[in-house]
């Protein structure tokens, strides 16, 4: 049985930094400082060289050589992370980058919806033996029950999240039954990695069952970082926290008949009448 681990005081949410840090180790700070603040559970960022991600005649290739971090400023955002008590983790996007991002004690892994079906990357991080999430945008079931499979012969606990892979995304593309799917077809925690503009989208998936979220995350509404169209503010996501907290108390337990909290309202109650 998968065990579910990442449950943090009923949710576990993901400020997703990514590359919003524009290649800036100060800025990367900035990020982990206001996503601790906000209310984030963990903090992810991406971890790759960019000759190895893309080749040189890719339009993103600039944009990602820009973006990219060297080992060392990811040993310090680690570092720095345990100093401030939230959880780092990142997505690798090689084989180097899961080797150095295991030597640094990551907790956790990301896979991400780019990568369902790369099986070199994949048998890298199943060696490592770390927790895993796993982004299911674009893939199909088949190619979900494979990789779970794989996760499940090495008995490695991992979660999925139910994605749309478009940047940005809308409310009504959104596709949320997806979620219930998951739920019911396999034992493990399912969330969402979100690419709407809002926050919206996570709170209705949480009453779906989901209890993992992930939104890419930027200092200040005009913050010039790459991702800034698909993601949120720290108000926001201070926000979204605040929403998420308040949820199991809304939903309550299921209980009938008269509530405490109708004792007032019993004596209008009528009796059966035949």
């Amino acid at each position: 049985m998968v065990k579910k681990k990442l449950i943090y005081k009923d949710f576990f949410l993901i400020a997703e930094a990514g590359i919003n840090h524009n290649g800036d180790l100060q800025k990367a700070y900035k990020l982990i400082d206001k996503a601790k603040i906000s209310g984030a559970t963990a903090i992810k960022f991406q971890t790759y060289k960019t000759e190895k991600r893309v080749k040189k005649n890719n339009p993103a290739f600039k944009i990602l050589k820009k973006c990219e971090l060297s080992y060392d400023s990811f040993f310090k955002i680690k570092k720095y992370c345990d100093k401030k008590k939230i959880i780092f983790f990142s997505t690798p996007f090689d084989v180097e980058a899961v080797n150095f991002l295991a030597d640094i004690n990551v907790k956790l892994f990301k896979i991400s919806s780019f990568d369902t079906s790369n099986y070199e990357l994949i048998n890298s991080i199943l060696s490592k033996k770390i927790p895993t999430i796993i982004s299911t945008g674009m893939t199909s079931i088949k190619e979900i029950d494979k990789i779970r499979k794989l996760f499940i012969s090495k008995k490695i606990d991992h979660h999925l999240l139910h994605c749309i892979s478009k940047y940005p995304n809308t409310e009504e593309n959104s596709i949320l039954s997806n979620i219930s799917y998951l739920k019911k077809r396999y034992n493990c925690q399912i969330g969402l990695s979100d690419h709407t503009r809002g926050i919206n989208t996570c709170i209705y998936s949480y009453l779906l069952g989901a209890r993992i979220f992930e939104k890419h995350f930027k200092l200040f509404e005009d913050d010039n970082c790459v991702d800034a169209p698909v993601s949120i503010t720290p108000k926001q996501m201070t926000d979204l926290s605040n929403e998420l907290i308040k949820l199991p108390k809304i939903l309550g337990k299921e209980t009938f008949g008269i509530k405490k909290i109708e004792k007032d309202s019993k004596i209008f109650k009528r009796k059966k009448m035949l």
